[in-house]
């Protein structure tokens, strides 16, 4: 989920009220809010059961969305079938979900102390294809931050031995507290991902791994970590899964950790500290073992990506895409109040309903784009992201012919802001675009304001970019017309706390959705733009992601 910022107040301002947002160009079409917030309450209803893949809230979804789509004038864009275009992308998934109760503990001393399953501990569902974990006293690990980054000279593992061990992890970069060091500071990398660190894991011969949770580093709650982590889960199929998953992966809580390392008669915040240099080397929980069993239901199953598209008048071949997942959480465990489905309204109805939107005011322009345009609903964010790496991988239309990537994930529906941003700031002409552009709304860009959070690698332009396509994911503002940026943190801060991941995230009727109209309009105007160009955005010459743009230049020449 890219980052949110919400206003708290049921904004009722209009974009015509407001003096301190500009007139629109002239030719940026309107977006109806009235239209919008209907949508989002549709999709985000219980009847579509959290838009979990391979459910029936993902048919109800996929049927809803296609409907859209054709009522707004786009064209399918999917697999071809019988030679013709489908509204749909077959996406394989690997669908593993652990059967019953696992039986899980710590044996300290010789003395077993059982451990509970989303409370003390998140267990995913094995995805290395094993039907069963069974880890008997497996001797428990320390390893700093995970991290092998030969460029860096950094080593966390100095060659110590996991097989048949647990590793403990801890979550985002070394230079996650002091702001300093080899990894770029407060801005994550990919080595502060969770998702790097079990794939580390696997390399490095563990049996398990367990990442410490604390809630700063990993920018959200014990909450989105057992939500997200204890119910169905979800891998691209892979010819070698073992390689990317160790058997056991999962998350442990802070209190139970420290009092771990305490029992081992090791110190929690000194270990922590030596782990934020090179010279920090693995230790273990001496007289400590993790034990678990459980079985595990897997099988391959398919979800899909929706796929609308307009063709382009004069060069088909060239695309520009807008993105937006449309999955969310599904059935799940009960909150406090015992509501067990996970609506996603903000995430991601929101973006689904502004892809359709986007669409439909493609449709409606006087005159048809010179590129194509491609309306991408991509499947299983919240598993990973799969469904936008299943197109990246295997993508409907050539990659190096992908003019851009514009990304929509929970956007605001509240009322304006005078900000907009993007899940991290890395430096690429698209951006550039996208704030120049703003300008004619007054509008100012905010870089990211926690780039330790990684949501640059948390949203499903991400895919797209390592693959040297040009992408941006677009984030609402924080600083709100109506209450500034006291408001847009307040607002942000409660989202993330109690609603983000949670059954909380529901339609509420207060949404004035004035914010989002007007974002669409910028985000209208910058695909509009790329569309009747013949320009090729590009990354920084410093970026990582140039040289496997600039690698496909042959097949735009």
């Amino acid at each position: 989920m890219t980052r949110l910022a919400a206003s708290l107040l049921s904004l009722s301002i209009t974009l015509v009220l407001s003096p301190a947002i500009a007139a629109p160009p002239a030719d940026a079409p309107t977006f109806d809010p009235q239209r919008m917030s209907d949508m989002v309450k549709t999709l985000s209803s219980d009847a579509f059961e959290g838009r979990g893949p391979a459910t029936a809230g993902e048919k109800k979804t996929i049927d809803y969305v296609v409907a859209q789509m054709q009522a707004a004038g786009l064209q399918p864009g999917g697999d071809l079938v019988d030679g013709k275009r489908s509204w749909t992308q077959a996406v394989p998934l690997l669908r593993a979900q652990i059967s019953g109760e696992p039986a899980l503990s710590v044996t300290i001393d010789g003395k077993p102390q059982p451990l509970s399953q989303g409370e003390q501990v998140a267990i995913r569902a094995a995805m290395d294809g094993s039907t069963s974990v069974e880890i008997k006293d497996a001797p428990i690990v320390f390893v700093g931050y995970g991290v092998t980054a030969p460029e860096r000279d950094w080593d966390d593992f100095k060659g110590v031995d996991l097989k048949g061990k647990v590793a403990l992890v801890l979550v985002n970069d070394p230079d996650f507290e002091t702001g300093d060091g080899d990894f770029g500071g407060k801005a994550m990398t990919y080595y502060g991902r969770w998702t790097y660190k079990y794939e580390e894991a696997a390399r490095q011969g563990a049996t398990g791994m367990l990442v410490i949770h604390e809630t700063e580093p990993a920018s959200y709650g014990w909450a989105t970590v057992k939500n997200s982590n204890t119910n169905t889960m979800f891998d691209v199929v892979r010819e070698k899964p073992s390689d990317t998953h160790p058997q056991m992966e999962g998350w442990i809580q802070r209190d139970l950790a420290v009092q771990l390392f305490k029992d081992a008669g090791l110190d929690f915040e000194a270990l922590k500290k030596q782990a934020q240099t090179r010279d920090f080397k693995p230790v273990e929980l001496k007289g400590q073992t993790f034990s678990a069993k459980y079985a595990v239901d897997s099988q391959v199953i398919t979800s899909y990506n929706i796929v609308g598209r307009i063709d382009g008048s004069e060069r088909p071949d060239e695309t520009v895409v807008y993105s937006a997942h449309w999955d969310h959480l599904g059935v799940g465990e009960p909150d406090a109040r015992g509501d067990r489905i996970y609506n996603g309204a903000v995430d991601n109805a929101t973006g689904t309903v502004a892809l359709i939107e986007m669409g439909r005011a493609f449709a409606n322009a006087a005159e048809k784009p010179k590129r194509s345009l491609v309306f991408l609903n991509v499947t299983a964010e919240e598993k990973g992201l799969l469904g936008s790496e299943y197109y990246a991988s295997k993508p409907l239309y050539p990659l190096g012919k992908t003019v851009a990537v514009l990304n929509m994930d929970a956007l605001d529906p509240h009322g304006p802001a005078h900000d907009f941003s993007t899940s991290g700031s890395a430096k690429q002409d698209l951006l550039d675009q996208l704030v120049e552009t703003a300008k004619l709304w007054n509008l100012r860009y905010a870089t990211d304001s926690k780039p330790e959070a990684g949501y640059f690698f948390r949203s499903d332009h991400f895919p797209f970019a390592k693959r040297g396509v040009p992408a941006v994911s677009f984030g609402s503002g924080e600083d709100m017309v109506d209450g500034g940026v006291a408001a847009g943190k307040a607002a942000a801060a409660e989202y993330t706390a109690n609603r983000y991941h949670q059954p909380a995230d529901e339609w509420e009727a207060g949404w004035a959705f004035t914010g989002m109209a007007r974002d669409l309009q910028l985000l209208y105007t910058v695909g509009s733009d790329l569309a009747n160009s013949d320009r090729w955005p590009n990354w920084d010459k410093a970026s990582e992601f140039r040289a496997a743009r600039d690698a496909t230049a042959d097949e735009r020449k």
